[in-house]
């Protein structure tokens, strides 16, 4: 992002592509970015897959996991709401797919989740900046 940007999420911006350095659109679309991420799950902070971690604005995202029970979650990496839209899908749909993976958390769910979030970062699917 640029140096200036607004401190939101993304999907609040009108044109998120016009904060993004051609560094960071391509580190965005081949999730490079989430990388040292990976230091957090090293540490107990995060799983590999769970809901992805709100921003600390996002109050309409949290309102709705609390509401639900999602945000006892530890978050992931990845999770099945990434999976299935990404960036593409509004917050109602996001939490609804979160509390899916808080119901049915598996082993074998995981898995899938894994190995789709791979055949999804190798297509860029789901990336709209």
């Amino acid at each position: 992002m640029v140096v200036d940007a607004p401190v939101v999420a993304t999907h609040l911006l009108d044109d998120p592509c016009k904060y993004c350095t051609p560094m960071g659109s391509f580190l965005r679309k081949s999730s490079l970015d989430e990388l040292p991420q990976l230091y957090s799950v090293l540490k107990g902070d995060m799983s590999l897959s769970g809901p992805r971690p709100a921003l600390f604005n996002q109050d309409d995202l949290i309102e709705l996991r609390t509401k639900k029970g999602v945000h006892t979650l530890v978050p992931g990496i990845t999770g099945w709401a990434q999976i299935n839209g990404r960036d593409d899908l509004p917050i109602p749909e996001k939490v609804n797919l979160d509390e899916y993976y808080l119901n049915h958390h598996s082993f074998l769910l995981d898995m899938k989740i894994f190995f789709n979030t791979f055949k999804h970062v190798m297509t860029s699917r789901g990336v709209s900046h």
